[in-house]
């Protein structure tokens, strides 16, 4: 299952960008998941969950968006979604393309939110 160490990749991606910003605490990452790459998106987000789950990202929620296979004509140079393997250029119908999207991993976005400081124990100035 190497969804395991995808989902350890990506709370490693976060905690090393956590650390450039000390006051903030994330709440949300965002992946892009080619639909060629292979991932078992439930599988995934189990085992994103298991090892957030008693860590300092606990409760870090996870959003896949999945991109659609996508070619581009080697004639018109036009690009087009695949589906279905039907792989003709809808504008010149040739079949002859190159796959440019659907087989990527991508850490997409890392949501925080600021840590107020605690005023609790202050002296007030009244």
């Amino acid at each position: 299952m190497h969804e395991m160490g995808i989902a350890n990749s990506i709370l490693e991606a976060v905690r090393t960008e956590a650390r450039r910003y000390p006051d903030a605490h994330p709440t949300k990452v965002g992946v892009r998941v080619g639909e060629l790459a292979a991932i078992d998106q439930e599988a995934l987000g189990f085992c994103f969950e298991v090892l957030a789950r008693d860590t300092d990202l606990d409760g870090l929620r996870l959003e896949i968006e999945v991109c659609p296979r996508r070619h581009r004509c080697r004639q018109c140079r036009a690009e087009f979604t695949v589906s279905n393997y039907d792989f003709e250029c809808a504008e010149c119908h040739s079949m002859v393309s190159d796959c440019i999207s659907g087989d990527e991993l991508q850490l997409a976005y890392l949501e925080v939110e600021d840590r107020e400081p605690s005023a609790a124990g202050t002296k007030s100035s009244e």
